[in-house]
């Protein structure tokens, strides 16, 4: 090769090597794959088609419920004393929380089990002094007056 020539790249374009290529997620700033989102959107046939920024928004949605619901079970491990997330944590976070218990109503957790509750009537009643407390007053006999 005589110096001072340029050595074309792939495609056609001069230059030097070819750039690394950026995934859509990287992109997008999401941890959600983007592309696979895109793909499912593409398979399902959910419409004839499909913009461009369709399966970012969807991967974002999916990746902010997936971070709320491990917040709130990785809250509810902590108040039990375990460092390790277990479907019950899981069950807990979203039957506690309004937004995330309306949006999973439905549905069941495999191995969670269910919400710790005693109904109020199984519950022992609260016996009260008897006496003042009950709204007796107390009078001296009349033998002793």
């Amino acid at each position: 090769m005589e110096p001072g020539k340029t050595v074309k790249a792939a495609g056609g374009r001069k230059g030097s090597a070819k750039r690394k290529p950026i995934s859509k997620s990287v992109r997008a700033g999401l941890q959600f794959p983007v592309g696979r989102v895109a793909r499912f959107l593409k398979k399902g046939r959910y419409a004839e088609r499909l913009g461009n920024g369709a399966p970012i928004y969807l991967a974002a949605v999916l990746e902010y419920l997936a971070a709320e619901a491990l917040e709130l079970a990785g809250n509810a491990a902590r108040d039990n004393k375990k460092t390790r997330i277990i479907p019950t944590h899981v069950l807990l976070a979203v039957r506690n929380d309004e937004e995330l218990g309306k949006l999973l109503a439905g549905v069941t957790i495999v191995h969670g089990g269910v919400l710790p509750n005693i109904h109020q009537v199984l519950l022992p009643k609260r016996t009260e002094k008897s006496g003042s407390a009950a709204g007796e007053t107390k009078t001296k006999s009349p033998k002793k007056a």
